[in-house]
């Protein structure tokens, strides 16, 4: 019943504060870039930082029809109690005279997690510039309603609808991976005189991958990241490449100031010599997919996967988690660790009949997987952890240099109270 009311209140709430977070932009006036898409946004917004540094004020840590008014209002995105709720309900009215941002740019990554976001969001914003990066069945238990009413074919078919709303909003450019079909196909929403254009990993002519670094090629220009990026990040790039030439700047293809987020594919160094590769921020089966591709080009003989449950599939659990087990199929990995309900019901009695039983387990906390790991590690081996579940306190048990704690994802009290609940020390 508290959640049903939640849901009530999620856009009252909101309204509020946006009808304030718009005193505060017709203030400012900012050019507005959007970044959205089910995956990948957080990435792109550090790609465009790294090209546009303090051209522009950045969304971090705040992507919803919420997180996005605070932000505008200067307030902290997350709010950890009531009291503090209450606290923001009074004092945002005072915030529309803050002292507003001297950049002329305002890059902003926005989600859609539930029907009517992207429509609120895209209104509110009314960008110059929309980013779309791509479309999957991420949050799809909150579409499932769409589909079971007939209003959708299908939840991606919900989904990109929903993100389509800030192309329809978009008044100058709109660059968007034309790779996904259902992505494409909102493109026709765009207003009458706004560019839009279509980019494709097909773009990509080299990709190569060192132990710390990703080399993309187009054509005869390469680009160098630091860090691992799966080869669809190449449609990423060339869409900052288009934003700058759209803003008359110059591309830097170093990337060497390219800050990594928490748990997207961040390297680092475990006990016993080994690799762990840090994926734990979130999962969806695209973007396992696009990490599993990844590690199997990955310069290391020894690979061993721990994957979680894709949360948050409705109707779709059983069907995507059978997806997850072909996925991970195609790869000869050493070992296959799997993490959660979902995975044990439906990927792990599919792998069983497509690997030796000696190379795929199952577990249902995060604190049997640390001992397992633990136990059966002998050392060099590069070990990729996808999805959450808690996967980011295994990993802190399992590095070289505790200190490294500090490069991991929720990290706070909260979270750690919830991983001793799933047996992890912390």
């Amino acid at each position: 019943m508290l959640h049903a009311l939640k849901k009530r209140l999620y856009f009252f709430v909101a309204a509020y504060f946006a009808f304030w977070a718009k005193v505060v932009l017709k203030r400012w006036k900012p050019r507005i870039v959007v970044i959205t898409g089910s995956s990948g946004k957080t990435t792109l917004l550090h790609m465009a930082e790294t090209q546009l540094d303090n051209r522009a004020v950045y969304s971090h840590h705040a992507n919803s029809a919420i997180g996005i008014p605070f932000h505008i209002l200067g307030m902290e995105p997350n709010i950890s109690s009531r009291t503090k709720w209450l606290s923001y309900i009074l004092r945002a009215p005072f915030h529309i005279f803050r002292r507003v941002p001297g950049a002329e740019l305002y890059v902003v990554e926005a989600d859609c997690d539930r029907p009517y976001e992207g429509a609120f969001t895209s209104r509110l914003l009314k960008p110059e510039v929309t980013m779309w990066v791509s479309v999957s069945n991420t949050h799809s238990m909150n579409f499932d309603s769409l589909v079971q009413s007939g209003e959708y074919v299908t939840h991606e078919a919900a989904i990109a609808h929903e993100f389509g709303n800030f192309v329809e909003a978009t008044t100058k450019l709109v660059l968007a991976n034309g790779d996904q079909p259902a992505l494409a196909k909102e493109l026709d929403r765009a207003q009458t005189g706004v560019n839009v254009k279509q980019l494709s990993v097909k773009a990509v002519t080299q990709y190569s991958l060192a132990q710390d670094e990703t080399v993309f090629m187009f054509g005869k220009r390469k680009i160098y990241l630091p860090g691992l990026h799966p080869k669809d990040a190449g449609v990423s790039l060339q869409m900052v490449n288009e934003l700058l030439s759209y803003l008359g700047l110059e591309l830097d293809p170093l990337y060497g100031n390219l800050k990594h987020p928490p748990g997207r594919a961040n390297l680092l160094k475990g006990i016993n010599s080994t690799i762990l590769i840090d994926s734990t921020y979130n999962s969806s089966l695209g973007a396992a997919r696009a990490m599993i591709e990844l590690f199997s080009n990955y310069p290391e003989l020894r690979k061993w996967l721990v994957v979680t449950d894709i949360l948050e599939l409705g109707d779709l659990e059983q069907s995507e988690h059978l997806q997850l087990a072909e996925e991970i199929s195609k790869i000869q990995f050493e070992r296959v660790v799997l993490l959660g309900r979902r995975t044990r019901e439906y990927t792990y009695p599919a792998l069983k009949d497509k690997l030796p039983p000696e190379r795929v387990v199952s577990f249902e906390r995060a604190g049997d997987v640390l001992e397992y790991l633990q136990k059966e590690i002998r050392g060099g081996e590069a070990i990729l952890f996808k999805g959450a579940l808690g996967l980011e306190g295994v990993i802190d048990q399992l590095l070289a240099d505790p200190n490294d704690a500090k490069q991991l994802v929720r990290r706070s009290a909260v979270w750690t109270k919830r991983r001793q609940e799933w047996g992890l020390p912390r």
